[in-house]
């Protein structure tokens, strides 16, 4: 009798290879969407200051705030409204306008994203 060894994998090795590889992307998997997420709070950190900051500049400039985010674009102060990276729109920025309405009309930005952080904190207080 010939002793032939087929040429490919047996039932058992396919099973312990994918397995393996299911172990694996259960690590992996997890890790990548929390890093995505930390990087979108991220980006939403960095946008709130660069907007908060452009209005501060615009209020040291004309001693008075903007009437809206379009404005801040208009007069140079933006390339362009940053995107809330949570929402993925730029329209859906909340605009706080000051105590008193001949200051102009946008005093502070928010984010409208629901949900809470990894710290913990709602997405509205920043």
């Amino acid at each position: 009798m010939v002793n032939r060894r087929s040429v490919g994998f047996t039932l058992i090795e396919l099973l312990v290879a994918l397995t393996i590889l299911g172990l694996l992307l259960s690590i992996a998997v997890p890790r990548y969407f929390g890093s995505v997420s930390r990087a979108e709070e991220a980006v939403l950190r960095e946008n709130l200051y660069v907007l908060r900051d452009a209005l501060d500049k615009h209020h040291g400039d004309t001693g008075r705030y903007p009437d809206s985010l379009d404005e801040l674009v208009a007069r140079k102060y933006l390339r362009a409204v940053p995107v809330d990276p949570i929402t993925q729109s730029t329209q859906t920025w909340i605009l706080v306008p000051p105590t008193d309405a001949r200051e102009g009309g946008v005093y502070d930005v928010k984010s409208s994203a629901r949900g809470h952080a990894h710290d913990g904190r709602p997405y509205e207080e920043w």
